[in-house]
């Protein structure tokens, strides 16, 4: 009597295991494999490019340039330099560049050679000390001005103005805005031409060429030992430069 009380307990306890069981696959499994099932990206797709444009008008301009002396006393020239760059640091500021965009980017201080025939060797015949300094002008109407009144102060080479913007990634998400509304117009052409009901992105991807690219000014060199000049305001043109980006694509079809 006992022992068929037992096997029927044992039979009740098991069903209800089995119950659970089943209960818990589909409440818990079916929906994981559901989703896995899912990842997979349809069979029926349309995949389409598509470039994204936008004009970027600059309002930073970059400016590199330095004071560049020889001489046979490295200290005398270190002194010498100092001073012109503390004039040129001064005349900036009084032209309304912040601190903040001031940097040395360069000073080096290098011994010039002379080769001897007769010795076979090389002799120091002084040394050649160059300082940059490296520049943000926020106003674009003063970057001629400030060139214009570098050569006076001491500044014998000028690099390339560069204008670039503050901020490039809303330029970039405005070119991006442009190549997704283009490639869902290409999509949805497709998919009609092709009878077919365009649905959801599948993936997406894009590509640009880099960071937004400086806008190129001619600036000045001086040679070595030249005098001051008359502050000569050049022309600068900023201009504007075409912003480019790229997407891929692919939508499910049904």
């Amino acid at each position: 009597m006992h022992e068929t009380r037992a096997k029927l307990y044992f039979w009740i306890l098991l069903d209800v295991l089995l119950v659970v069981w089943v209960v818990g696959a589909v409440v818990f499994a079916m929906p994981a494999v559901g989703k896995w099932g899912r990842s997979f990206a349809p069979v029926r797709t349309i995949a389409v490019s598509a470039e994204g444009k936008t004009l970027a008008a600059p309002d930073i301009a970059e400016l590199s340039f330095s004071v560049v002396s020889q001489g046979k006393n490295p200290d005398e020239l270190s002194e010498s330099n100092n001073q012109k760059m503390n004039a040129v640091a001064k005349f900036v500021k009084g032209e309304g560049i912040a601190e903040e965009d001031m940097k040395t980017t360069a000073y080096s201080l290098a011994p010039d050679y002379r080769y001897d025939r007769t010795l076979q060797r090389n002799f120091i015949t002084g040394y050649t000390l160059t300082q940059t300094l490296t520049i943000k002008v926020r106003n674009l109407e003063k970057v001629a001005t400030v060139i214009a009144g570098l050569t006076p102060l001491g500044v014998n080479q000028i690099g390339g103005v560069n204008f670039t913007v503050e901020n490039p990634e809303r330029y970039l998400r405005e070119a991006r805005e442009d190549a997704f509304r283009k490639a869902e117009a290409k999509a949805r052409e497709i998919a009609g031409a092709a009878g077919v009901v365009l649905g959801n992105v599948i993936t997406a991807s894009e590509y640009s060429q880099g960071p937004i690219p400086y806008y190129a000014a001619v600036a000045e060199k001086v040679g070595l030992g030249a005098g001051p000049a008359a502050p000569v305001v050049p022309s600068i043109q900023p201009g504007t430069n075409e912003v480019k980006l790229n997407v891929n694509v692919t939508y499910e079809i049904r």
